[in-house]
């Protein structure tokens, strides 16, 4: 098994659980391209760097058209 320092890109799955959203969020993610991602073969994976770009930028994520600036619960 490859300690973290020495995992470059993650599968899809993997890239939601160290996320903590779902397997959906992250494929919603990349269709938006709000997340980079890589096509090798028929994998897509997510660079390591993504995710942390990804955490750092200021992005607004939205559902069903509403953003969740906007939303009162």
């Amino acid at each position: 098994m490859q300690t973290d320092a020495t995992v470059l890109a993650v599968s899809i799955p993997e890239a939601a659980r160290r996320l903590g959203v779902s397997t959906r969020t992250v494929a919603t993610l990349i269709a938006r391209k709000e997340l980079q991602s890589k096509r090798i073969g028929r994998r897509r994976l997510v660079t390591v760097d993504a995710l942390q770009q990804f955490l750092r930028s200021d992005h607004v994520t939205t559902t069903a058209g509403i953003s969740k600036l906007d939303r009162t619960e």
